[in-house]
């Protein structure tokens, strides 16, 4: 006889795992995933707005995080529920494309889901309330195209005045009070790499070094790179440098094959040694005899090519990044050489300076190309605690990001919620001609719009009226 507890599975339970639920039909499966998706969007929803407050995260490596952005919260918590996993991946493909707003698409999703569970209780089935549910999106989309403010498509992006007065909104959403120190800063940076044709801008062009010390009004921006090291060896300064790369590592070349040398006396030792010395001089003086005055290794730096490079004159870097190693090539317009040996002409970089400079305390090195031709700036903020200097890096993300924006299409809606409101009056009026069970769709849709533009807006005035500035009713 088989025991009670021995009985193997039947149906769905045999090819599950054991410890798993199995939850099916629209009280079990479908509101038990909305209220999953409903209590994450209420985590989110009270950092939304300038106003809005600080959340603390400490991820699975102790690390902590003090921010209102809400694509770095969800990226840190430990969501496991498979519903609201699919609530952060909208976060993160919204932050990923647009670069901001992961915390109204987050609150919006949470909403629209609390309101649809009420609408399944009431009867309606799932699939009606998406049909309407789209059909008010595509209406969203046409109204939108009515309220663009006219002229705002012909923006200039290299006006430094406009650029910060659109860019003053997102970065203010994170660093409230300190977007005029900020923005100038990022428009600055923005303007320096943006390239013939705007929609080819690249946000990774423009780079951010933190810096511990001192405070935000000590932040500047450097048309070149910055490195958190110091430079190897004792040359610290160079101008007008001719830059050679080696993403191989500037030392002696191990041999492919493995063999033994029998060395009988002293003086075959010594001529062992001086043959090794002969060659790793031979590539150094080769390396300086095309002209550069700097050398950067992707890899090791030995003991003996650094001698050399120090007796002509030949200032060394380490880069170990193999990304950064990159940008320093574009920066420079340095082509990465894979094994040491005498570079081409046009192999080699320019900076106008390489310099170790000390800034708070920390040694880096600022790579400056001021004549222009280099394609990457770098935004160096200065602040007390590293808690810090991350949240203002997040809002320098959201300033370029935002620049971004402007230079593949540079309309604008009017803010302070006044167009969300507009969109919850048409598409109210709208709904009136629908006819059916979708119309309870439509309504909850336009309740939420009203709900959520009403709380943007109660944060939006605030700051206006703070700020002074004129408010669109």
């Amino acid at each position: 006889m088989v025991g009670l507890g021995a009985m193997p599975g039947y149906g769905i339970q045999s090819m599950l795992k054991e410890g798993h639920r199995h939850l099916s039909g629209l009280e079990e499966a479908v509101l038990k995933n909305i209220d999953a998706c409903g209590e994450l969007s209420a985590i989110t929803r009270t950092s939304l707005g300038p106003n809005g407050m600080n959340k603390m995260v400490i991820n699975h490596l102790d690390k902590l995080f003090v921010t209102n952005d809400a694509a770095t919260i969800v990226n840190e918590l430990e969501v496991q529920h498979p519903a609201a996993k699919i609530l952060v991946l909208a976060g993160r493909a919204q932050q990923e494309e647009i670069g901001d707003g992961a915390n109204l698409t987050i609150s919006f999703a949470g909403e629209l889901l609390q309101k649809a569970g009420e609408l399944i209780r009431m009867g309606l089935h799932p699939s009606e309330i998406i049909i309407g549910y789209t059909k008010a999106i595509n209406k969203t989309i046409e109204i939108l195209e009515d309220l663009v403010e006219k002229g705002s498509e012909n923006m200039d992006v290299r006006n430094k005045e406009e650029v910060v007065l659109r860019m003053r909104s997102a970065v203010a959403s994170k660093q409230f009070g300190q977007e005029d120190i900020l923005c100038p800063l990022v428009a600055d940076a923005c303007m320096q790499v943006c390239p013939k044709n705007p929609a080819n801008f690249n946000v990774d062009n423009v780079r951010v070094a933190k810096l511990v010390g001192g405070g935000l009004r000590n932040s500047t921006v450097v048309r070149g790179m910055v490195l958190k090291n110091d430079a190897v060896g004792s040359i610290k300064r160079v101008e007008k440098a001719k830059i050679a790369v080696f993403a191989g590592g500037v030392d002696t070349s191990a041999t492919e094959t493995k063999g033994t040398v029998l060395i009988h006396s002293a003086e075959q030792l010594e001529n062992y040694a001086k043959t090794e010395e002969a060659k790793v001089e031979e590539l150094i003086k080769a390396v300086a005899d095309s002209g550069a005055k700097v050398i950067v290794s992707g890899a090791a730096v030995g003991d003996m090519a650094l001698h050399f490079c120090e007796r002509y004159k030949l200032m060394v870097l380490k880069i170990s990044s193999k990304f950064e190693l990159r940008r320093f090539c574009r920066t420079t317009g340095a082509v990465a050489i894979l094994k040491l040996s005498q570079p081409n002409v046009d192999e080699l970089g320019y900076a106008d300076s390489v310099s170790v400079e000390e800034i708070g305390g920390a040694r880096v090195t600022v790579v400056k190309n001021e004549e222009g031709g280099n394609s990457v700036a770098t935004v160096v903020l200065r602040g007390s605690t590293d808690s810090i200097l991350d949240d203002l890096e997040r809002a320098v993300d959201d300033g370029v990001n935002t620049y971004k924006s402007m230079c593949r299409d540079s309309r604008i809606i009017p803010g302070a919620a006044a167009t969300e409101i507009e969109l919850a009056k048409r598409l109210k009026e709208f709904s009136l001609k629908e006819t059916g069970q979708v119309i309870l769709a439509w309504c909850s849709i336009t309740f939420h719009v009203y709900n959520i533009s009403w709380r943007t807006s109660e944060n939006m005035l605030l700051v206006k009226k703070q700020k002074g500035l004129n408010v669109l009713h």
